[in-house]
C-alpha cells in the first residue's frame, strides 16, 4: 500500500492511521474497525479481550526495566461521525476516506477525518507495534460507539484491566490537559393536552437567526435558545389577547442550543398580537445584540389542521417554556469561567396529545445534577406531567492533586519549555464512567491538534501529532514508579 504520508513523521503512527481511514468506522458500524485492531495484536501475539459491545483491551506486558512499574492505560474509541459536504455522494457506510495532505494538514476530501478519535487508535496500535519503546505494562483499551452516547464505555468488563493510570488521547488541543468533565443525562419532560374548538386568527411565530453552538461548551456564552425565546413570545400573546397553542417545536440535538423554533397559536385579536411581537422583535434585537445579533422573530399566517389546545393546556405550555430552569446554572469554583451546572432545552416536539421538552443535564458536582433533575421533576409534575431519564454518565471530578497529571505537566514542561494548559470541560468524557467503574482511577487526556471536528472541514496537524507522539512516549518513560 502507498501512503500519502509516506515520509513524514511519526511514520507508524500516520501509516496505521491511514489504514483505519480506509476503514468505514461511523457509530454502530464498527466491525471492521474491530476486526482490524483485534488481529493486529493477535498478529502481535498480544492477549486481546473482546465482548459483544465491540470493546477491545490489549495488553503488552512491560519493557526491561519496568518489570516492577504500575501498568498504564491508553484509551481512546474506535467510531467517528460521519459528516459530508453537501455535493459530497461518498457512502460512509460502505466505503473509505479519499485522504489529502495540504502541507502540514491532512484532511478528508469531502468528509470528516475522524482524527477523533482515529488518531488514539493509531497511537494505541503503533506502541503495541513497537519493539524499540520503553513502557511499563500497556493495557490499550478501545471502546465503541462514544460518540452516540459512549456506548461502549458503559456496557464494558472492566474486571480484566489492572492499571489505574489512564492517559486518555481523546482530546484535540495540543498543549491541553483535561482533567475533568462534568456529569449528565438527558431529561424529557413530557406534559399531555387535550383540544377543543377555539374560534380566532392562527398565526405561526418563529424564532431564528441565533448561532446556537454545543450546549456544554458554548453554555456560558450568553448564547438564546430559541425555544425558551418562543415561550417568552407566548407570554406576550398572553398578555395582549386570549390565546389557545396549536403546537410548539424547535432543536433537533439536546446537546445543542436550538437555532430555531416555531409556535402554532390561534389567537383572539390578531391586530394586538402582531402589534406585540413587533415590540418584543425588537427587544430580543436589543437583548441579544452582542451574542446573536441576528436574531429574528418573524409572524405569519397559519392554517392549522388540528384544534388548538385547552386553555387550560395552554397556559401549561407556555409556563413549561418560561418558568423551566434553562442555561448556566453555576460556575466552577476550582477552574475560572468554567461552567459548573448547567441544563438545555434541546428538543421541543408537539404531538396530538402531548408536548416533549428535552433537557441535556450537565454537572461535575454529581449532588448539582440531582437537584436539576429533581427541579425539573417537580416543575413537570405541577403541569401534571411526567418525566423520563435517559444516558446517565457520571462527573469526572477535578483534582488539582492527581499524579499522572503532575507526571505529564512536568514532562511537558521539561520537554517544550513552557507550562501546559490544565483544565476541565463541560462536556462528556469517557474518563467520567471509567473513573465510577475503576475506583481509584487516575486520569488525564490530551491529543494533537484537530480543527472543526464533526464536520467535513475537519483537518490533522501532521507536525503536532508527531510532538504529541513524542510527548506520549516521554510521559511512558518516565512511568517507573509502582
Amino acid at each position: 500500500m502507498k501512503y500519502l504520508t509516506a515520509g513524514l513523521a511519526p511514520a507508524k503512527v500516520l501509516e496505521i492511521f491511514e489504514q483505519i481511514c480506509a476503514i468505514p468506522h461511523g457509530s454502530g458500524n464498527l466491525d471492521a474497525i474491530t476486526d482490524f485492531c483485534e488481529k493486529f495484536a493477535r498478529d502481535r501475539h498480544l492477549e486481546v479481550i473482546r465482548d459483544e459491545a465491540h470493546n477491545l483491551i490489549i495488553k503488552k506486558p512491560a519493557t526491561a526495566g519496568y518489570e516492577n512499574a504500575a501498568p498504564v492505560i491508553i484509551q481512546g474509541h474506535t467510531d467517528m461521525v460521519c459528516e459530508q459536504a453537501a455535493d459530497c455522494k461518498k457512502d460512509m457506510l460502505t466505503e473509505g476516506l479519499d485522504l489529502c495532505l495540504d502541507g502540514d494538514m491532512l484532511y478528508a476530501k469531502g468528509t470528516t477525518l475522524g482524527g477523533d478519535d482515529g488518531v488514539a487508535v493509531a497511537m494505541g496500535l503503533a506502541l503495541l507495534d513497537a519493539s524499540d519503546i520503553s513502557h511499563p505494562a500497556l493495557e490499550v483499551l478501545l471502546t465503541s460507539d462514544e460518540e452516540i452516547g459512549m456506548l461502549g464505555a458503559e456496557k464494558l468488563d472492566c474486571s480484566p484491566i489492572k492499571g489505574r493510570r489512564m492517559l486518555n488521547l481523546d482530546s484535540e488541543d495540543e498543549g491541553v490537559f483535561t482533567a475533568g468533565c462534568a456529569g449528565g443525562n438527558r431529561t424529557e419532560c413530557v406534559i399531555p393536552v387535550a383540544r377543543e374548538k377555539f374560534d380566532g386568527t392562527a398565526l405561526k411565530v418563529t424564532v431564528n437567526g441565533l448561532r446556537g453552538g454545543h450546549s456544554g461548551e458554548m453554555i456560558n456564552r450568553g448564547r438564546a435558545n430559541s425555544s425558551m425565546l418562543i415561550g417568552r413570545a407566548l407570554d406576550v400573546l398572553d398578555c395582549v389577547c386570549d390565546i389557545r397553542v396549536v403546537s410548539v417545536d424547535g432543536g433537533l440535538k439536546d446537546n445543542a442550543i436550538p437555532v430555531e423554533s416555531f409556535a402554532v397559536v390561534v389567537v383572539s385579536d390578531e391586530k394586538k398580537a402582531r402589534k406585540a411581537l413587533e415590540k418584543f422583535g425588537d427587544d430580543l434585537k436589543n437583548e441579544y445584540r452582542t451574542p446573536d445579533p441576528d436574531v429574528t422573530l418573524c409572524v405569519e399566517s397559519a392554517a392549522p389542521t388540528v384544534l388548538p389546545m385547552t386553555n387550560a393546556d395552554s397556559e401549561k405550555v407556555v409556563t413549561l417554556l418560561t418558568c423551566m430552569p434553562n442555561g448556566l446554572i453555576e460556575l466552577s469554583m476550582d477552574v475560572a469561567g468554567l461552567p459548573q451546572t448547567s441544563l438545555n432545552l434541546g428538543i421541543l416536539t408537539t404531538s396530538e396529545n402531548e408536548v416533549s421538552a428535552s433537557f441535556c443535564v450537565r454537572s461535575s458536582v454529581s449532588s448539582q445534577k440531582e437537584m436539576l433533575k429533581k427541579r425539573l421533576t417537580r416543575m413537570t409534575a405541577l403541569l401534571g406531567g411526567t418525566v423520563s431519564y435517559f444516558g446517565e454518565y457520571p462527573a469526572w471530578e477535578f483534582k488539582s492533586d492527581s499524579p499522572i497529571l503532575k507526571l505529564c505537566a512536568d514532562v511537558y514542561e521539561k520537554k517544550f519549555g513552557k507550562k501546559p494548559v490544565i483544565t476541565a470541560i463541560h462536556g462528556g468524557l469517557e474518563c467520567g464512567l471509567f473513573s465510577e467503574k475503576m475506583p481509584g482511577l487516575d486520569c488525564v487526556s490530551f491529543g494533537p491538534d484537530i480543527f472543526d471536528i464533526h464536520t467535513p472541514r475537519e483537518k490533522l496537524s501532521v507536525s503536532s501529532l508527531n510532538r504529541t507522539w513524542e510527548f506520549l512516549l516521554e510521559v511512558l518513560k518516565e512511568n517507573r514508579t509502582h
